[in-house]
């Protein structure tokens, strides 16, 4: 039997909204009449037949007109709700919950994942660009372009501008801890220029394998692949990468890291395993890859201070501005031992691409002027509000789902119910939320006890201030239910 209903809701505004126009709903299939309306109801979302947000009728109204009993057209609607097919709240009714629809493909083509952009994306890795300094930048342009000297607007140094590095030396000694000098910095378009210069001169030494955390960028990796070097997986756990497995694999004479806040899992390498892997390093004559990526946004505590300060000619520290202005930029820098400097700017120097050079000395200006540290206290607050909002928004509503990893960074972990990663990453892609899965993320080859969890990587460094608050409503609506 097939059945129908008027639906007197749309998206409008005022009362009654509503197109008017019929919804049938086949209630016939197994499983009786709940099931059947269920099914019905989502089969109209998923084809479009309901789009998003349209209000749909009381369950006293469409028990009435389709002959039901109000419960069972209730408990129907509170599964779609809870499954991300329907959002439900006070004073605004039922409605059809917001998604990225697919779009038809072309003939030939494969089909794209989705039609338009997320209405809020938490996917990690990614700067507020919105709180960028444009102000503070353009008075540093300004003062950078009038005080620079003509011969700045030449060829570009392969090193970078003198005026950057020495600002870098002088920051990277006072906020982080490293110990260096100009001569020995090198500035980059990005992380993965840097990696890549390092990777190919590593190759060129002798070393063909290097140690990496089993969770990690992709991107990272490939670098590393693309220069000829295998990579061996070091196992993550709450103390970080398990580095004593090192001692144990005699062909790694390199190894990757992200101390201060691995990327993604948020833990620290703890002190004794710090002492461990400088010790490996210092015996072995190995060489530490220190990714600095976010050492300065710690929320708890002062920030751990680098590895490099423990072994200069041992560890390679990278660091950026992506994370604290904005990747746009393109700006990042290696600081290397000293018996690696010639190598790495002769393989610069043979056809890199390099940063502008009226950015490295606007950043320069940042630098020593103050501007820089203000920022980055400002942006320090503001994400540490975010966290704090975020583990609030939890705690209220999804006491059940648990934040792991420490207080640092632009993004955390969501401990997740065993086997529900995949399902909460499409009732998300249903509430027009970018979200990533701590999967993702995984590199190594499933053994470890950690690589059997799920969990989510929400970053919240993305959304705006205005944005944010909504995208914490539909992370909530996205998460499985508690036992």
């Amino acid at each position: 039997m097939e059945r129908s209903w008027a639906t007197s809701a749309g998206t409008g505004a005022g009362p009654h909204p509503g197109t008017g126009a019929d919804l049938h709903l086949d209630l016939t299939g197994p499983g009786g009449v709940r099931a059947s309306l269920i099914r019905a109801l989502r089969d109209a979302v998923r084809t479009g037949r309901l789009a998003p947000g349209t209000r749909l009728p009381s369950s006293r109204s469409l028990a009435a007109d389709l002959g039901l009993a109000r419960n069972t057209v209730a408990d129907a609607y509170g599964e779609l709700v809870a499954e991300g097919w329907l959002t439900a709240r006070q004073g605004s009714g039922t409605r059809v919950a917001p998604r990225a629809a697919p779009r038809a493909p072309e003939r030939g083509s494969t089909p794209p994942r989705t039609a338009r952009r997320p209405a809020y994306d938490l996917r990690p890795g990614t700067a507020d660009v919105s709180a960028f300094p444009r102000a503070a930048w353009l008075s540093a342009a300004r003062r950078a372009l009038a005080a620079a000297p003509n011969d700045a607007l030449g060829h570009v140094d392969e090193r970078g501008r003198p005026e950057l590095r020495a600002a870098l030396a002088d920051y990277l000694a006072r906020a982080r801890g490293v110990r260096t000098d100009p001569e020995r910095i090198v500035v980059c378009a990005g992380f993965t220029q840097g990696l890549s210069l390092l990777s190919r001169v590593l190759r060129r030494r002798g070393t063909r394998e290097v140690g990496v955390e089993e969770y990690g960028l992709r991107f990272h990796h490939e670098a590393l692949e693309r220069a000829g070097l295998r990579r061996s997986e070091l196992t993550v756990d709450p103390l970080g990468a398990d580095v004593a497995a090192l001692a144990e694999r005699r062909g790694v004479r390199a190894v990757l890291l992200t101390p201060a806040h691995q990327f993604p899992t948020g833990v620290p390498l703890h002190p004794d395993r710090r002492a461990a892997v400088v010790d490996w390093a210092v015996r072995t004559g190995g060489t530490i890859l220190e990714d600095d990526y976010d050492g300065e946004f710690r929320y708890d505590r002062q920030p751990v201070g680098c590895l490099q300060g423990l072994a200069p000619d041992r560890v390679v520290y990278f660091g950026t501005a992506s994370k604290s202005l904005a990747p746009g930029l393109r700006l990042s820098w290696m600081v290397l031992p000293e018996h690696l400097v010639g190598d790495v700017l002769a393989l610069k120097r043979a056809g890199e691409w390099s940063s502008g050079v009226l950015d490295q000395l606007t950043l320069a200006e940042l630098l020593t002027s103050g501007a820089y540290d203000r920022h980055v206290r400002a942006m320090r607050q503001r994400y540490r509000r975010r966290r704090d909002q975020l583990v609030a928004e939890l705690a209220e509503h999804a006491p059940h789902i648990r934040v792991t990893g420490i207080a640092a960074g632009l993004h955390a972990v969501l401990a997740l119910p065993p086997g529900t990663e995949r399902a909460t990453l499409q009732a998300a892609a249903w509430q027009g939320l970018a979200l990533e899965g701590l999967s993702r993320f995984r590199r190594g080859d499933g053994v470890a006890a950690s690589s059997n969890e799920d969990g989510l990587i929400v970053g919240y460094g993305t959304p705006p201030d205005h944005a944010f608050a909504g995208a914490l409503e539909a992370l909530v609506r996205s998460l499985p239910p508690g036992v």
